[in-house]
């Protein structure tokens, strides 16, 4: 019985320490992802559409007179708010394919 209890202790730590070191992998790659950025200029003002692996997350809308803002999809589900400022951060959800 006390082996049996070592045996799943051993093999939950070893799940844990598995699933940290992915997580941690996993951070580390989408620090390293590169937006793809395609612009478009229309008459009074520029559009630059932000994707990543051919997902839009955000639009960046530059009027030609007054300041530029995003539009942007935080969680993933094609609804796109107002952020202002000057940066934005690419996004941190998960595509899941069954």
């Amino acid at each position: 019985m006390n082996t049996q209890r070592h045996i799943v202790t051993i093999a939950l730590l070893s799940l844990g320490l598995g699933l940290a070191v992915a997580t941690s992998a996993l951070a580390q790659s989408s620090a390293d992802i590169e937006p793809d950025i395609t612009i478009r200029q229309e008459e009074d003002r520029t559009i630059r559409e932000y994707r990543v692996n051919g997902q839009l997350y955000a639009i960046e809308i530059r009027p030609s007179r007054g300041p530029s803002y995003f539009l942007v999809d935080h969680d993933g589900d094609g609804n796109f708010e107002r952020q202002e400022g000057d940066r934005i951060a690419i996004p941190q959800w998960i595509l899941l394919s069954w």
